[in-house]
């Protein structure tokens, strides 16, 4: 789920967060490759879409988009001919109402993301990574001049997803840029992205927002859904499981209430829980248990928990206090206690190694378990 697909829930398109990155922006001197970076789920996706029209939009006012000319109407309607979004089948649900005119020449939108949800297999299907036919499709057309005129832009999201190949492919075109084209890329790890792309772009660091900034951000998104209702505790601990990231928060209570059980944030959130309620016995904790329980959510998110568990467990270590989950604040801090500091950073390596490959085809129940197995050990003599 997007803001995208509830417009109800915004009433603006820049996060307050990132309006200082806005500002900083000359669209008029912009460089052929953007390169935006930061943590998953703080609204770098919606600013990469306002940036897009705003550099397709051809209104003659100094404020764009104007969201009135015909680039933005086009744009809007999902059918902007010099509009080309690079993203995996999972994640076009995300672009600007979710279709295209059958007569653009833009990626068409999948059957699978098409279906009306009575069936698992089509989801099963949708593919997570970019494919190398889709990237060379939309660069072997950057020969051919914009159909409009003016700039021409090309979304690619998340970078880091991109296979080898395609990854390639793009490094060809930052290397040579056509005329009029301009590259926006985002990432949520950009430690993942080739250097060679990384040093052809110009970054712009996403921030994350405030704790307060954030939150009073996301009551006002959640006052505008109708008959939503949720208890601030509610809100706030979900904010702090997600990391602090208030576009992630907004759709994962969009999912819930639309009680959609099968939604991928739904079962994230549920996972995340669980499997916090697992860690927090520490030595007793039954990591088989917890494996088989929560390997259905993804195993990025999974080890995501565990790293901000760990990190709240290490900084109670040295006295200080939890970042991520100060509601189990009285756990993390007995738990700190028991922990044998050595092999709590070993754990906390063997999370980062484990990060690195959390896109391995490997089983998730299977490495969860090799994950929970070694936790139980940090508790032990």
């Amino acid at each position: 789920m997007s803001e995208l697909m509830f417009p109800q829930a915004s009433t603006k398109k820049i996060a307050p967060w990132l309006e200082p990155i806005w500002d900083g922006l000359d669209l008029a001197a912009l460089p052929n490759a953007v390169l935006i970076h930061g943590q998953s789920g703080i609204g770098k996706f919606e600013f990469s879409i306002q940036l897009a029209k705003a550099l397709l939009c051809e209104a003659s006012a100094a404020v764009k988009p104007c969201s009135h000319c015909e680039a933005c109407r086009w744009f809007d309607s999902g059918n902007h001919p010099d509009f080309i979004a690079l993203v995996p089948e999972t994640h076009r649900k995300l672009l600007p109402h979710g279709d295209f005119d059958s007569d653009s020449e833009l990626p068409k939108k999948s059957k699978a993301s098409q279906s009306d949800g009575d069936s698992d297999a089509p989801e099963k299907k949708e593919k997570k990574s970019i494919s190398i036919e889709d990237a060379r499709t939309a660069i072997e057309g950057l020969s051919i001049g914009s159909h409009r005129g003016g700039n021409r832009v090309i979304l690619v999201y998340p970078l880091e997803m991109l296979r080898s190949d395609s990854a390639n492919t793009l490094l060809k075109s930052l290397e040579e840029p056509p005329k009029n084209t301009i590259f926006i890329l985002l990432a949520d790890r950009l430690d993942r992205v080739l250097p060679t792309i990384r040093s052809r772009c110009r970054l712009l660091s996403a921030p994350r927002p405030d704790r307060i900034s954030g939150l009073n951000w996301l009551r006002n998104q959640l006052n505008t859904i109708p008959d939503l209702k949720i208890s601030d505790t509610d809100i706030e601990s979900i904010y702090d499981e997600q990391g602090g990231a208030p576009y992630a928060v907004l759709d994962s209570l969009i999912a819930r209430h639309h009680k959609d059980e099968k939604d991928e944030l739904t079962i994230a959130i549920q996972a995340s829980r669980y499997l916090l309620q697992a860690m927090s016995q520490g030595a007793r904790i039954n990591w088989l248990d917890a494996a088989d329980k929560t390997q259905k959510a993804r195993y990025s998110v999974l080890l995501a928990t565990m790293q901000r568990w760990v990190s709240d467990l290490q900084s109670c270590a040295q006295m200080g206090s939890p970042r991520y989950y100060p509601k189990h604040e009285a756990a993390i801090k007995a738990l700190a206690q028991q922990a044998r500091l050595p092999k709590l950073l070993r754990f906390w390596k063997s999370l980062i190694q484990a990060r690195r490959h959390e896109n391995h085809p490997l089983a998730t129940r299977i490495q969860l378990e090799a994950l929970l197995s070694q936790y139980q050990q940090v508790f032990e003599d």
